[in-house]
């Protein structure tokens, strides 16, 4: 399994009608092959503002980088980096 871990934090400037529609984006590129577990929220701790947690599962290494090489993620990786800034964590883990 491949584990996929993004915290956006959205600039202040960036509107609710902006970031409702990114969160659908998000919550969209999911929906592919490959993804076992696909979860969009905004965090409960909003002490350094709004941020978007982005929680994947993938059958395994191939199938992430072929999910990120597609244009549908490079459609949102686009969007995003006019809304947000990120942190990525990308691990292999064990199946358990």
């Amino acid at each position: 399994m491949f584990r996929h871990v993004v915290l956006f934090r959205v600039r202040d400037d960036v509107t609710d009608p902006d970031l409702s529609a990114a969160i659908d984006e998000l919550r969209a590129v999911g929906k592919a092959p490959g993804v076992t577990l696909w979860t969009i929220e905004m965090s409960l701790d909003t002490r350094k503002g709004r941020v978007i947690v982005e929680d994947g599962s993938f059958v395994d290494r191939s199938a992430f980088e072929t999910w990120r090489a597609g244009d549908a993620h490079k459609r949102v990786a686009e969007r995003m980096a006019g809304l947000a800034d990120w942190w990525v964590g990308d691990w292999e883990a064990d199946a358990r």
